[in-house]
């Protein structure tokens, strides 16, 4: 397990919110679109919502060939990708965690 690839599974309920989230509303991952050259990766989802995100932001996929970023597959019921030439597995709990944090960030926080 690299990068927060976490098993999601419903046994025993120990979710934590993002996951709950993913579950009660059956969020899955419907495909990729990467451009390594613009170091872009879109997460498109079932309900066509887009999470846009730099290849950058993740060491391995940043370091390796284009041709290695393509080579993915889609795993764990549609809630992770799999590189199986860069042994790199990344989770949809961690696509939306960043994308949440984008929006959220520690110094948007108002004291009160």
């Amino acid at each position: 397990m690299k990068n927060g690839m976490n098993t999601l599974t419903n046994k025993g309920n120990h979710f934590d919110s993002i996951e709950k989230m993913i579950f009660s509303n059956n969020l899955r991952i419907k495909k990729m679109d990467i451009h390594p050259d613009l170091n872009i990766m879109n997460i498109i989802l079932n309900t066509g919502f887009v999470i846009r995100t730099n290849l950058s932001s993740y060491p391995t996929l940043k370091k390796a060939t284009r041709l290695k970023v393509l080579n993915y597959k889609i795993i764990g019921n549609a809630t992770g990708i799999h590189w199986p030439t860069l042994d790199e597995d990344l989770s949809l709990k961690v696509f939306l965690r960043d994308e949440l944090l984008k929006v959220v960030k520690p110094s948007s926080v108002i004291d009160a």
